[in-house]
């Protein structure tokens, strides 16, 4: 419906009747921001810091010279404090790290004077070293106990085929077997042997001999899975059965898990003539609780 007055003419949507200059205001971005948009903007000139840096690095703080934080290049802290980087403030002013601080004061004590954890807070220290990728600290950890050992058992383990999986499988077992018998530990075999080749007393004499002139069908009769949930082995290395036992123990250990082990015997699998395979068969009990 249009209605007349007079000479202007109005129709029944009042928006029609905007001028061309209101219409073009709608278009007109603000001159300046609002309140709003300036509070939710981050800084635009490069953060400034004091020489001496107060810190909360997960709710424990610190205080260390700015100097200390840049002492190398190539890390995360000389990064965030570069000034490149806006860092919060918590409402002290101290300067927010969203990370645990327990290890933290290791950190600054190698960047302030070059010392090192004592061996119980080295694997510790060096995750955060790893965090912060702090290089010269992660060389130095790298050579001292027990990371240096933890080196030259993983060269070790290196030689053992499906380890990690072997591992995950005792865990799947012996778990399963705990829900279904309600119990609070689980049993389970495992075979560990180092040799391929089956060795009996009376045969160590034929051993070299017929290790390599085994025909290929003869090679065939040697070959078979023993009787239990894992089979670790074989390998080639001066390292011994009671070796990956170790490793195996202490890396079901650190995962919370509580085991024991005993020997109860060998496979004793008739191959062929008077060859038995004798590998040695383990019982591990793990205890969920």
């Amino acid at each position: 419906m249009v209605v007349v007055t007079g000479q202007n003419k109005v129709t029944g949507n009042p928006d029609d009747a905007m001028s061309s200059s209101d219409a073009e205001d709608d278009f007109q971005e603000p001159a300046t921001p609002t309140a709003t948009q300036a509070g939710q903007a981050l800084p635009l000139l490069p953060q400034q810091f004091p020489e001496v840096v107060p810190l909360n690095v997960g709710g424990m703080y610190f205080a260390t010279r700015l100097s200390t934080l840049r002492r190398y290049e190539d890390t995360m802290l000389a990064a965030m404090f570069s000034g490149r980087h806006y860092i919060p403030t918590d409402a002290e002013g101290r300067y927010f790290i969203d990370r645990d601080g327990t290890y933290f004061g290791d950190i600054l004590n190698f960047l302030r004077s070059g010392d090192l954890p004592p061996r119980e807070r080295v694997r510790s220290v060096y995750k955060e070293a790893q965090y912060y990728s702090i290089g010269p600290l992660l060389d130095n950890l790298e050579d001292i106990q027990p990371l240096k050992g933890e080196k030259v058992r993983q060269a070790f383990l290196g030689l053992m085929p499906y380890y990690k999986d072997h591992l995950e499988r005792i865990i799947e077992i012996a778990k399963l077997r705990a829900m279904q018998r309600k119990a609070r530990f689980a049993k389970l075999k495992v075979c560990v042997f180092k040799e391929e080749m089956p060795i009996t007393p009376y045969e160590c004499p034929h051993f070299n001999s017929l290790r390599f002139e085994r025909s290929e069908s003869e090679t065939k009769l040697f070959e078979h899975h023993c009787e239990v949930d894992v089979s670790f082995g074989p390998w080639e290395a001066v390292a011994d059965v009671y070796d990956l036992l170790h490793c195996i123990v202490t890396d079901l250990s650190d995962r919370g898990i509580t085991v024991d082990h005993q020997c109860i015997g060998v496979c004793d699998k008739h191959l062929i003539n008077h060859y038995y395979c004798k590998r040695p068969i383990y019982e591990f009990k793990i205890t969920w609780w």
